[in-house]
């Protein structure tokens, strides 16, 4: 006997941050929604193994290592020897813990229905769910959101074992911390834990396929942070790849592109991510994801079904949680001609939780070059800012680009101590049409790190004079390899 049928207006597969917020949008004006989730928690890769755990991680490692106060109080801090990962990760099961109570209060307020189990199409408005302890469930959709997300991506040629080849869902189940680790793979999620690993005194070596790491940044900025990050202590290997993977006992032998042999506890694979699509019998429904599970939609965020929707992850780049979110909410706006939200908005701020982090919104000289779009710079440096001083962030800076012409901000570019929060201030000017004049007229409070937009702005108009009279216009106040002497160690 088949599973009885549930109608709803809408139906979710996936309960990450694409799922739960397009779930909400459209209950919240009335529609009935249900949402599936393979696993038994809510909350997807955002709050679970990705996002949230890593940033968790990254606060408690600089509070154990006390780096980011190092030689401000006349105290050297140092991790203890013995401290193992659950030491570590005690936090971050704090915090997943609450967020996942929290998803799970929003989809409750919103009335929206919680079916656990593998989600899959029985035809293009019918999602099966399969769970090993309940009878099959048929929920049928007038409209179907896939919102499943991604998981990293593991190269047959690798030989995966998670206990010293890891990807970035299993690195933080180690049973330890290693004294030696290397990442493979220098974008966001590589970077990110190298700078973790490193801050916690594990001797960390970063291999990464291309000249620079994270070439999305404006240059300036992504070669400040590499700097910063060998201060740190971690060994680059860039333009580089890692051929051959060979386990010997309890290490990793890794046989690199340049002839070099590099031998290490363990090895952390951050090599992209994968859709999850491979589940749903999408040819059943006539829906065929590319050879990375991603699916491909318009504008509206519609498949080649048009009432088969997919937002997130799996959709492929961005790929971030915050934009997700929005996809979905446009999404669902689109599905139930809800009108006040009709797309994401084309600034995206994005931020990455190195040590130290870096943020940006618009262009970079970069892109401004590549566009044929006229700019200039400005810039201010935490160092000369007081809260830079009382923090001890004396390598930090906000850059700004904007149009020689009428001065319009096109855009902000932050490395430092909340970069991913003061990102915000340039961002809002951006997207309101904004000037340095904002900068010039706004008063801000002191001391805060916020200021140095003041000063970033007054720097731009000494670059813009001196442009206009002819002159080359200042670039960085001073070369990056002299901020050696400016970092604690």
């Amino acid at each position: 006997m088949d599973a009885t049928q549930e109608r709803f207006d809408l139906v979710v597969i996936g309960a990450g941050p694409a799922g739960e917020k397009g779930a909400a949008q459209a209950a919240y004006f009335g529609k009935r929604v249900a949402i599936v989730e393979a696993e038994p928690y809510v909350g997807g890769a955002g709050i679970n193994t990705g996002t949230i755990p890593s940033k968790t991680l990254r606060e408690t490692a600089l509070y154990f290592s006390g780096l980011g106060q190092r030689g401000l109080y006349g105290v050297d801090y140092t991790v203890k020897s013995d401290l193992t990962v659950r030491d570590f990760m005690y936090r971050e099961r704090e915090v997943v813990a609450k967020l996942r109570e929290k998803v799970g209060e929003n989809l409750a307020r919103h009335r929206v229905t919680l079916a656990h189990g593998l989600g899959s199409f029985d035809d293009p408005h019918t999602v099966r769910v399969r769970s090993e302890d309940h009878p099959d469930r048929l929920l049928v959709g007038d409209v179907v959101l896939i919102a499943t997300g991604s998981r990293p991506f593991r190269a047959s040629d690798i030989p995966f074992d998670d206990r010293l080849i890891m990807d970035s869902d299993t690195v933080l189940r180690m049973d330890r911390l290693p004294r030696s680790l290397t990442v493979v793979g220098a974008g966001v999620i590589g970077c990110e834990y190298a700078s973790i690993f490193c801050a916690l005194g594990i001797e960390v070596t970063l291999v990464g396929g291309r000249d620079r790491i994270l070439p999305f940044l404006d240059y300036e900025i992504s070669d400040r942070l590499r700097l910063q990050m060998e201060l740190l202590g971690i060994r680059m290997r860039l333009s580089t790849t890692a051929q051959r993977y060979e386990l010997a006992g309890d290490r990793v032998r890794l046989h690199l592109s340049t002839g070099e042999t590099l031998e290490t506890e363990k090895v952390l694979v951050a090599a992209g991510r994968l859709g999850n699509t491979d589940g749903l019998e999408l040819p059943k429904i006539g829906v065929t994801p590319d050879s990375r599970g991603i699916l491909k939609v318009n504008d509206n965020y519609q498949t080649a079904v048009p009432h088969i929707y997919a937002a997130g992850d799996v959709i492929g780049f961005p790929a971030l949680a915050a934009v997700s979110m929005e996809q979905a909410r446009v999404a669902m706006c689109h599905a139930f001609e809800l009108k006040y939200k009709t797309r994401v908005s084309p600034l995206l701020p994005l931020a990455v939780y190195t040590i130290p982090e870096v943020a940006m919104a618009g262009e970079t000289e970069e892109t401004c070059q590549q566009k044929h779009i006229p700019y200039c710079a400005g810039r201010a440096y935490y160092e000369a800012n007081a809260r830079g001083q009382i923090v001890g962030d004396l390598v930090g800076e906000i850059k700004l680009v904007f149009s020689p012409v009428d001065q319009a901000l096109l855009g902000v570019h932050v490395i430092g101590e909340a970069a991913s929060e003061l990102v915000h201030v340039g961002q809002a000017c951006i997207q309101l049409g904004g000037t340095l004049d904002f900068f010039i007229q706004a008063v801000f409070n002191y001391p805060t790190l916020g200021e140095a937009y003041k000063y970033a702005a007054y720097d731009g108009l000494g670059n813009l004079a001196r442009m206009k009279a002819g002159e080359r216009p200042a670039t960085a106040a001073r070369p990056l390899e002299d901020q050696r002497a400016h970092t604690p160690r």
